[in-house]
């Protein structure tokens, strides 16, 4: 198999942007990823994949990546006739997006190729389209299923699930995943917490960050309660934003210039798994992954210096580190809380602030947070930096199937040549 490298890589920063146009962050997004490969342009650039899932409610329902395009195209930003193929996998669409970018260059199809996605959730003038536009992450044509499973699951916690149009389906969910690990492992709303503040320092010291303020542990506590045990700092925010990397060939870097080889990141593994109707206490699609990317690294969760994690919720960080092999199953909580997921522990976590803090705009969070991992492994993530980094992880959920998500990618990069 041969090697694949990033050699460019920009994310916007996430926030609230109703000023800006789809086609707005994608020039953004695309533009950042040239300069950041020293490229004037796209020439070169054998094949494109478009992330989104939400242009539809703004009334583009096809052909997403081929509109956002045309004005690069019409500015001899971005080559001719060359393919825009259009991805979709809930919050895991940009690392999809990315994982065919990939394979398209493991196949000898592309030397090099684009990775995108761009995506904005929040409609300043209909709060009910912004509230409503994640519960399409879900099997709707059989929701009852969805509802029975996370109703079995409250009585064994001893928890209501009652959804409804005022609440949030994705956070109801992800609170009963977030009570049943309590009540099997004693995981407890403090170790959420704790998560929760660690990731909204280190939020505060990312200028691309939506939030960019510390949550002290007790203020998260005391936040709104969303759904128990989650509080709203303990949860990723509405928001807008792209991002974006371009990738190539082992023998495409060769040609490159000096300065861009030595900042070039390998891809060492990419693993996407789907989900299914699991047990509840079967491990999840993302031990899967990662133990499938483990193997293809030829790595040892000991070898990770750094990692990148879907907390949608904070929750999630916890359920993680157990997932990715960082912590024996059911450890999760005391592992976080102990400091082993912040800068100077065994796996400083969410270095960019997490989706708690960063952002989340479902279809271009999975390439924000390999943005996040190349600038740790380029050393070049200022205050956030970890000491050394040489292998990082990344972990992407999308979607719910069940008591799991729908689709998950696992990547590691590698630290230069």
């Amino acid at each position: 198999m041969q090697d694949v490298y990033i050699i460019g890589i920009y994310s916007t920063q996430f926030k609230k942007w109703p000023e800006k146009t789809f086609k707005n962050l994608t020039r953004d997004a695309y533009m950042g990823a040239l300069t950041d490969a020293n490229l004037d342009s796209g020439e070169g650039i054998n094949s494109g994949y478009f992330g989104n899932c939400g242009m539809h409610n703004w009334g583009q329902g096809m052909i997403r990546g081929q509109v956002c395009f045309i004005p690069l195209v019409q500015d001899g930003l971005y080559p001719e006739r060359v393919s825009m193929i259009n991805v979709e996998g809930g919050c895991a669409t940009a690392s999809i997006a990315f994982h065919c970018a990939w394979k398209d260059i493991l196949s000898g199809q592309s030397e090099m190729s684009l990775a995108i996605g761009v995506e904005k959730t929040f409609f300043p003038d209909n709060p009910e389209l912004t509230f409503g536009q994640y519960q399409e992450g879900f099997d709707t044509f059989d929701l009852e299923d969805t509802y029975k499973i996370y109703k079995k699951a409250a009585m064994e916690c001893g928890k209501e699930f009652v959804p409804g149009p005022d609440r949030s389906l994705p956070m109801d969910t992800y609170a009963m995943q977030a009570c049943y690990h309590m009540k099997r492992f004693g995981t407890t709303q403090r170790q959420i917490a704790f998560g929760a503040s660690k990731n909204h320092y280190y939020g505060s010291l990312n200028p691309k960050a939506q939030y960019q303020f510390e949550v002290p542990m007790e203020k998260v506590l005391e936040d709104r309660l969303i759904s128990y045990p989650l509080t709203r700092a303990m949860c990723a925010p509405v928001g807008d934003g792209a991002a974006a990397a371009l990738l190539c060939s082992g023998e495409h870097l060769k040609k490159l210039p000096p300065k861009v080889k030595e900042r070039a990141i390998k891809i060492k593994a990419n693993v996407i798994t789907s989900g299914k109707y699991r047990n509840f206490d079967e491990p999840s699609l993302s031990r899967i992954a990662a133990l499938r990317a483990y193997k293809m690294a030829d790595l040892k969760p000991e070898a990770i210096d750094v990692a990148e994690v879907h907390d949608a919720t904070s929750f999630c960080e916890i359920y993680q580190m157990e997932m990715m092999g960082f912590c024996e199953t059911g450890q999760g909580g005391p592992f976080v809380e102990s400091g082993q997921t912040m800068i100077g522990g065994k796996i400083p976590t969410n270095t960019s602030g997490g989706l708690v803090s960063k952002g989340h705009p479902i279809g271009a969070t999975g390439l924000s947070m390999l943005y996040e991992l190349c600038l740790q492994l380029r050393w070049e993530a200022g205050d956030r930096q970890v000491e050394n980094a040489r292998f990082a992880l990344q972990e992407n959920g999308g979607g719910i199937i069940g008591f799991e998500e729908a689709a998950c990618s696992v990547i590691i990069l590698e630290k230069g040549r």
